[in-house]
Protein backbone atom coordinates (compact mmCIF):
# COMPACT_ATOMS: atom_id res chain seq x y z
CA UNK A 1 0.00 0.00 0.00
CA UNK A 2 1.55 3.44 -1.07
CA UNK A 3 2.75 5.55 1.63
CA UNK A 4 0.30 8.53 3.14
CA UNK A 5 2.24 11.04 1.55
CA UNK A 6 2.46 9.75 -1.83
CA UNK A 7 -1.87 9.79 -1.77
CA UNK A 8 -1.78 13.10 -0.33
CA UNK A 9 0.06 14.38 -3.16
CA UNK A 10 -1.94 12.53 -5.54
CA UNK A 11 -5.12 14.01 -4.52
CA UNK A 12 -3.97 17.24 -4.89
CA UNK A 13 -2.42 16.90 -7.95
CA UNK A 14 -6.10 15.69 -9.46
CA UNK A 15 -7.46 18.73 -7.64
CA UNK A 16 -5.15 20.98 -9.36
CA UNK A 17 -5.90 19.37 -12.61
CA UNK A 18 -9.69 19.38 -11.94
CA UNK A 19 -9.63 23.34 -11.66
CA UNK A 20 -7.97 23.19 -14.86
CA UNK A 21 -10.65 21.07 -16.32
CA UNK A 22 -13.73 23.36 -14.87
CA UNK A 23 -11.95 26.40 -15.90
CA UNK A 24 -11.49 24.91 -19.55
CA UNK A 25 -15.41 24.45 -19.20
CA UNK A 26 -16.66 27.50 -18.29
CA UNK A 27 -14.62 29.45 -20.89
CA UNK A 28 -15.58 26.79 -23.90
CA UNK A 29 -19.17 27.36 -22.97
CA UNK A 30 -19.15 31.20 -23.04
CA UNK A 31 -17.72 30.22 -26.10
CA UNK A 32 -20.18 28.23 -27.71
CA UNK A 33 -23.09 30.22 -27.08
CA UNK A 34 -21.15 33.31 -29.12
CA UNK A 35 -20.02 30.86 -31.74
CA UNK A 36 -23.95 29.77 -31.82
CA UNK A 37 -25.49 32.83 -32.40
CA UNK A 38 -23.44 33.40 -35.00
CA UNK A 39 -23.84 30.07 -36.45
CA UNK A 40 -27.94 30.27 -36.34
CA UNK A 41 -27.53 33.82 -37.89
CA UNK A 42 -26.35 32.84 -41.06
CA UNK A 43 -27.93 29.27 -41.29
CA UNK A 44 -31.15 31.16 -42.61
CA UNK A 45 -29.19 33.13 -45.44
CA UNK A 46 -27.35 30.25 -46.26
CA UNK A 47 -30.24 28.00 -46.75
CA UNK A 48 -31.55 30.52 -49.27
CA UNK A 49 -29.24 31.15 -51.19
CA UNK A 50 -28.64 27.23 -51.85
CA UNK A 51 -32.07 27.09 -52.53
CA UNK A 52 -32.27 30.40 -55.26
CA UNK A 53 -29.11 28.93 -57.01
CA UNK A 54 -30.94 25.25 -57.02
CA UNK A 55 -33.43 26.85 -59.18
CA UNK A 56 -31.07 28.53 -61.56
CA UNK A 57 -28.89 25.86 -62.28
CA UNK A 58 -30.88 23.72 -64.35
CA UNK A 59 -31.57 26.23 -66.91
CA UNK A 60 -28.04 27.73 -67.17
CA UNK A 61 -25.37 26.52 -69.76
CA UNK A 62 -22.61 24.99 -67.26
CA UNK A 63 -19.95 26.45 -70.12
CA UNK A 64 -21.04 29.98 -68.60
CA UNK A 65 -18.92 29.46 -65.27
CA UNK A 66 -15.59 27.61 -65.03
CA UNK A 67 -17.21 27.12 -61.23
CA UNK A 68 -19.86 24.90 -63.11
CA UNK A 69 -17.48 22.76 -65.32
CA UNK A 70 -17.80 19.39 -64.68
CA UNK A 71 -15.03 17.36 -65.77
CA UNK A 72 -13.94 13.23 -65.68
CA UNK A 73 -12.54 12.88 -61.98
CA UNK A 74 -8.57 12.53 -62.07
CA UNK A 75 -7.67 14.20 -58.82
CA UNK A 76 -10.16 15.06 -55.92
CA UNK A 77 -9.15 17.91 -53.21
CA UNK A 78 -10.33 17.64 -49.94
CA UNK A 79 -10.51 20.81 -47.64
CA UNK A 80 -10.43 19.10 -43.95
CA UNK A 81 -12.52 21.64 -40.98
CA UNK A 82 -10.69 21.04 -37.75
CA UNK A 83 -8.97 23.00 -34.96
CA UNK A 84 -5.57 24.13 -33.62
CA UNK A 85 -6.21 22.99 -30.05
CA UNK A 86 -6.76 19.17 -28.54
CA UNK A 87 -8.70 18.02 -25.56
CA UNK A 88 -12.12 18.34 -27.35
CA UNK A 89 -13.08 14.65 -27.12
CA UNK A 90 -12.92 12.85 -30.71
CA UNK A 91 -14.15 16.23 -32.76
CA UNK A 92 -10.79 15.87 -34.67
CA UNK A 93 -10.34 12.32 -34.89
CA UNK A 94 -13.95 11.44 -36.60
CA UNK A 95 -13.32 13.98 -39.21
CA UNK A 96 -9.88 12.59 -39.91
CA UNK A 97 -11.12 8.93 -39.79
CA UNK A 98 -13.73 9.77 -42.63
CA UNK A 99 -11.48 11.46 -45.05
CA UNK A 100 -8.99 8.65 -44.83
CA UNK A 101 -12.16 6.06 -45.68
CA UNK A 102 -12.97 8.48 -48.46
CA UNK A 103 -9.16 9.03 -49.81
CA UNK A 104 -8.70 5.41 -49.99
CA UNK A 105 -11.22 4.62 -52.34
CA UNK A 106 -9.84 7.51 -54.51
CA UNK A 107 -6.43 7.11 -53.99
CA UNK A 108 -4.19 9.14 -51.66
CA UNK A 109 -1.96 9.81 -54.51
CA UNK A 110 -4.59 11.44 -56.06
CA UNK A 111 -5.81 13.73 -53.60
CA UNK A 112 -4.65 17.38 -52.57
CA UNK A 113 -5.57 18.56 -48.76
CA UNK A 114 -6.14 22.03 -47.82
CA UNK A 115 -6.04 21.54 -43.89
CA UNK A 116 -8.18 24.15 -41.95
CA UNK A 117 -6.76 23.83 -37.92
CA UNK A 118 -2.93 23.03 -36.56
CA UNK A 119 -4.45 19.58 -36.04
CA UNK A 120 -5.62 18.71 -39.41
CA UNK A 121 -2.32 19.44 -41.01
CA UNK A 122 -0.26 17.99 -38.61
CA UNK A 123 -2.38 14.83 -38.72
CA UNK A 124 -2.22 14.58 -42.55
CA UNK A 125 1.87 16.00 -43.11
CA UNK A 126 2.59 12.86 -40.82
CA UNK A 127 1.29 10.32 -42.73
CA UNK A 128 2.52 11.62 -46.23
CA UNK A 129 -0.58 13.31 -47.53
CA UNK A 130 -0.20 16.30 -50.06
CA UNK A 131 -1.28 19.32 -48.62
CA UNK A 132 -1.81 22.37 -50.87
CA UNK A 133 -2.32 25.10 -48.17
CA UNK A 134 -3.00 24.99 -44.34
CA UNK A 135 -4.73 28.10 -42.12
CA UNK A 136 -3.69 27.83 -38.30
CA UNK A 137 -4.28 30.07 -35.53
CA UNK A 138 -7.25 32.35 -36.72
CA UNK A 139 -10.64 30.84 -34.85
CA UNK A 140 -10.21 33.37 -31.60
CA UNK A 141 -10.47 36.40 -34.54
CA UNK A 142 -12.86 34.79 -36.84
CA UNK A 143 -14.54 36.84 -39.24
CA UNK A 144 -16.47 37.04 -42.35
CA UNK A 145 -12.67 37.67 -44.24
CA UNK A 146 -10.88 34.83 -42.92
CA UNK A 147 -13.74 32.35 -45.23
CA UNK A 148 -13.25 34.51 -48.53
CA UNK A 149 -9.44 34.39 -48.28
CA UNK A 150 -9.59 30.76 -47.68
CA UNK A 151 -12.32 30.05 -50.36
CA UNK A 152 -10.19 32.26 -52.93
CA UNK A 153 -7.31 29.60 -52.94
CA UNK A 154 -9.85 26.73 -52.83
CA UNK A 155 -11.85 27.98 -55.65
CA UNK A 156 -8.23 29.22 -57.67
CA UNK A 157 -7.37 25.30 -57.53
CA UNK A 158 -10.37 24.10 -59.10
CA UNK A 159 -10.42 26.85 -61.72
CA UNK A 160 -6.85 26.28 -62.82
CA UNK A 161 -8.01 22.40 -63.27
CA UNK A 162 -5.77 21.20 -60.84
CA UNK A 163 -8.44 18.98 -59.21
CA UNK A 164 -11.63 17.69 -60.67
CA UNK A 165 -13.77 18.35 -57.84
CA UNK A 166 -13.57 20.22 -53.81
CA UNK A 167 -15.02 17.81 -51.42
CA UNK A 168 -15.08 19.60 -47.67
CA UNK A 169 -15.41 17.25 -44.87
CA UNK A 170 -16.29 18.96 -41.48
CA UNK A 171 -18.13 18.88 -37.79
CA UNK A 172 -21.82 20.05 -38.02
CA UNK A 173 -23.27 20.95 -35.09
CA UNK A 174 -27.02 19.65 -33.38
CA UNK A 175 -26.94 20.43 -30.17
CA UNK A 176 -24.38 20.44 -27.44
CA UNK A 177 -23.94 16.84 -27.11
CA UNK A 178 -24.36 16.06 -30.21
CA UNK A 179 -22.18 17.18 -33.93
CA UNK A 180 -22.10 15.04 -36.53
CA UNK A 181 -19.43 14.84 -39.44
CA UNK A 182 -20.97 15.78 -42.82
CA UNK A 183 -18.95 15.67 -46.20
CA UNK A 184 -20.31 17.92 -49.17
CA UNK A 185 -19.01 18.82 -52.53
CA UNK A 186 -18.20 22.05 -53.07
CA UNK A 187 -17.37 22.25 -56.47
CA UNK A 188 -18.36 21.65 -58.92
CA UNK A 189 -22.34 23.00 -58.50
CA UNK A 190 -24.06 19.91 -58.64
CA UNK A 191 -27.93 19.96 -57.47
CA UNK A 192 -28.99 17.15 -59.56
CA UNK A 193 -29.70 14.78 -56.13
CA UNK A 194 -32.21 17.39 -54.68
CA UNK A 195 -35.50 16.60 -54.90
CA UNK A 196 -36.64 18.64 -57.47
CA UNK A 197 -40.44 17.14 -57.68
CA UNK A 198 -41.88 20.61 -57.09
CA UNK A 199 -41.22 23.06 -59.94
CA UNK A 200 -41.95 26.80 -59.52
CA UNK A 201 -42.11 29.14 -62.84
CA UNK A 202 -40.53 32.08 -61.99
CA UNK A 203 -39.54 35.38 -63.24
CA UNK A 204 -35.91 36.67 -63.07
CA UNK A 205 -34.68 40.19 -62.68
CA UNK A 206 -31.74 40.49 -64.32
CA UNK A 207 -31.39 37.70 -66.18
CA UNK A 208 -30.66 34.18 -64.84
CA UNK A 209 -27.17 34.58 -66.62
CA UNK A 210 -26.33 37.35 -64.72
CA UNK A 211 -27.61 36.24 -61.76
CA UNK A 212 -25.48 33.03 -62.08
CA UNK A 213 -22.45 35.04 -62.07
CA UNK A 214 -23.17 37.32 -58.99
CA UNK A 215 -24.67 34.81 -56.67
CA UNK A 216 -22.55 31.50 -56.97
CA UNK A 217 -19.10 33.44 -56.02
CA UNK A 218 -21.12 34.77 -53.50
CA UNK A 219 -22.51 31.67 -52.64
CA UNK A 220 -19.08 29.39 -52.27
CA UNK A 221 -18.36 32.38 -49.96
CA UNK A 222 -21.20 31.99 -47.72
CA UNK A 223 -20.77 28.19 -47.95
CA UNK A 224 -17.19 28.67 -46.32
CA UNK A 225 -18.27 30.58 -44.04
CA UNK A 226 -20.89 28.11 -42.95
CA UNK A 227 -17.90 25.29 -43.00
CA UNK A 228 -16.21 27.79 -40.17
CA UNK A 229 -19.22 28.20 -37.84
CA UNK A 230 -20.76 24.74 -37.99
CA UNK A 231 -17.11 23.70 -36.84
CA UNK A 232 -16.23 26.16 -34.45
CA UNK A 233 -19.32 25.73 -32.75
CA UNK A 234 -19.20 21.76 -32.33
CA UNK A 235 -15.47 22.32 -31.14
CA UNK A 236 -16.25 24.30 -28.34
CA UNK A 237 -19.08 22.00 -27.58
CA UNK A 238 -17.11 19.06 -27.94
CA UNK A 239 -14.35 20.64 -25.60
CA UNK A 240 -16.66 22.08 -23.46
CA UNK A 241 -18.50 18.22 -23.07
CA UNK A 242 -14.79 16.59 -22.75
CA UNK A 243 -13.91 18.83 -19.72
CA UNK A 244 -16.98 18.11 -17.71
CA UNK A 245 -16.72 14.59 -18.19
CA UNK A 246 -12.81 14.86 -17.24
CA UNK A 247 -13.98 17.42 -14.40
CA UNK A 248 -16.62 14.59 -12.86
CA UNK A 249 -13.33 11.77 -13.24
CA UNK A 250 -11.40 13.82 -11.06
CA UNK A 251 -14.14 14.09 -8.34
CA UNK A 252 -14.69 9.89 -8.51
CA UNK A 253 -10.49 9.58 -8.85
CA UNK A 254 -10.30 11.89 -5.66
CA UNK A 255 -12.90 9.98 -3.53
CA UNK A 256 -11.32 6.91 -4.61
CA UNK A 257 -7.77 8.26 -3.20
CA UNK A 258 -9.57 9.55 -0.29
CA UNK A 259 -10.69 6.19 0.78
CA UNK A 260 -7.45 4.71 0.25
CA UNK A 261 -5.37 7.39 2.21
CA UNK A 262 -8.35 6.72 5.26
CA UNK A 263 -7.56 3.04 4.67
CA UNK A 264 -3.74 3.60 4.67
CA UNK A 265 -3.91 6.08 8.05
CA UNK A 266 -6.50 3.56 10.17
CA UNK A 267 -3.44 0.67 9.02
CA UNK A 268 -0.75 3.30 10.47
CA UNK A 269 -2.57 3.58 13.33
CA UNK A 270 -3.42 -0.23 13.90
CA UNK A 271 -0.03 -0.81 13.57
CA UNK A 272 1.34 1.65 15.75
CA UNK A 273 -0.93 0.36 18.72
CA UNK A 274 -0.52 -2.95 18.20
CA UNK A 275 3.25 -1.69 18.29
CA UNK A 276 2.87 -0.38 22.27
CA UNK A 277 0.91 -2.52 23.12
CA UNK A 278 3.31 -4.98 22.65
CA UNK A 279 6.12 -3.10 23.66
CA UNK A 280 3.74 -2.76 26.73
CA UNK A 281 3.49 -6.29 27.28
CA UNK A 282 7.18 -6.86 26.68
CA UNK A 283 7.67 -4.08 30.07
CA UNK A 284 5.64 -7.04 32.13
Amino acid sequence: MANLKDIRDRIKSVRSIQKVTKAMKMVAAAKMRRAQERMEQARPYTNRLVDVIHHLLPDVDRSLLPLLDIRPIQRVGYVIVASDRGLAGSFNTNVFKNVEIEINQIGKENVDLFCIGKKARDHFTRRGYTIIESHLEFWNDLDFHHAIKIGENIINHFVSKKVDEIHVCYNEFVNVATQTIQSEQLLPLDYKHEDSSTVFDRLYEPSKKELTKSLIPRHLNVQMWKYLLESYASEQAARMVAMENATENAEDMIKNLTLEFNKARQASITKEMLEIVGGAEALK
